[in-house]
C-alpha cells in the first residue's frame, strides 16, 4: 500500500469553508438518542485514512488530528470507517486516494460485514461521495479516489435490509453513512445509546430521509466533532472516515 503523505493531502484539497454551527447535532430518533453530521456529497474535506507516516495504523483520532495539524490543517469531523482484521488491516475493500490495498469481498461469510447484501462507501473521481450495494458497484466497476467496504446495508433502495427485525434483541452503538434521495447530502450518524439494527436503518430512512444507508461498525464506534466537543476514546480503530479543512491561500 502505498500511503501518501498527510501534507500533500492537504494540498490537494481545497482551502476552507465554513460548515456552520449545525453540521453536526444532537437529535433522538423513537426516543433513542443519536448525533448526526451531514455535508456536502461533494465536500472537498472528505477523505479516507488508515496508515501514518511511520507505517502504523492511525488508530484515533487525536493521532489523526495531530498529523493533520503539522501539515496546515485542521480535522473537523472524524468516524470510524469500516471492520477489520486484529491487526487493523480492512476486512473489505479499501481504497485510499487512489490506491487499493484490499480487495472487494463478495460472498456472504461470518458476522455482520458478511450479513448480504452488504455495500461500499465511496468517493469517484470528481469528489462525489456514493453508498453502493457490493454487487451494484462491483457490476458498475467505477474508478474510485476513496472506498471502503463494510456491512450489512442498511438501507437498500429505501427497503431495510430484509434480515432486520423490530423485535430484534441484539442491541450495540452503532455507526453508518447515508445519501440523501437526490445524492446531495451525507449523512453520518452514530447512536449514544444500543440500539438494533432495525432502529438505527430506520433513523437514516425515516428521519434523514436516505434511501440508501451503510452499517460501519458497532462496538468500536465512535466519533470525532470538535463542535460538539466529542473526542470518543475507545477501542484502535482501522480506516477513519473524515472531512479535513486547510486554511486559506494567500493569492499570488
Amino acid at each position: 500500500m502505498r500511503t501518501w503523505p498527510i501534507l500533500l493531502l492537504l494540498l490537494i484539497l481545497p482551502a476552507c469553508r465554513d460548515d456552520g454551527p449545525q453540521a453536526c447535532e444532537a437529535i433522538r430518533f423513537e426516543e433513542q438518542p443519536f448525533t448526526v453530521c451531514h455535508f456536502a456529497d461533494d465536500d472537498p474535506g472528505l477523505a479516507l485514512f488508515h496508515t501514518h507516516a511511520d507505517g502504523a495504523p492511525f488508530a484515533d483520532f487525536d493521532r489523526l488530528a495531530e498529523s493533520i495539524a503539522a501539515g496546515g490543517g485542521e480535522l473537523v469531523f472524524a468516524m470510524n470507517a469500516g471492520m477489520y482484521h486484529d491487526d487493523r488491516r480492512p476486512v473489505g475493500l479499501y481504497v485510499e486516494d487512489g490506491q487499493q490495498s484490499a480487495r472487494l469481498v463478495t460472498n456472504a461469510g461470518p458476522g455482520n460485514f458478511g450479513m448480504l447484501p452488504n455495500g461500499v462507501f465511496w468517493v469517484d473521481e470528481d469528489g462525489a461521495a456514493h453508498v453502493t450495494e457490493t454487487l451494484a458497484f462491483d457490476a458498475l466497476a467505477p474508478d474510485v479516489r476513496f472506498a471502503t467496504q463494510s456491512g450489512p446495508m442498511l438501507v437498500i433502495d429505501g427497503a431495510l435490509h430484509p434480515a432486520f427485525n423490530p423485535d430484534g434483541t441484539s442491541r450495540k452503538r452503532r455507526n453508518g453513512v447515508g445519501l440523501s434521495a437526490d445524492g446531495k447530502t451525507l449523512w453520518f450518524a452514530i447512536s449514544d445509546a444500543p440500539v438494533n439494527f432495525d432502529t438505527f436503518a430506520r433513523l437514516f430512512r425515516d428521519r434523514l430521509g436516505a434511501p440508501d444507508a451503510l452499517y460501519l461498525d458497532g462496538v468500536v464506534s465512535r466519533l470525532y466533532a470538535p463542535s460538539l466537543n466529542r473526542d470518543d476514546g475507545g477501542l484502535d480503530m482501522g480506516p477513519i472516515v473524515a472531512i479535513v479543512r486547510t486554511p486559506a491561500r494567500n493569492p499570488r
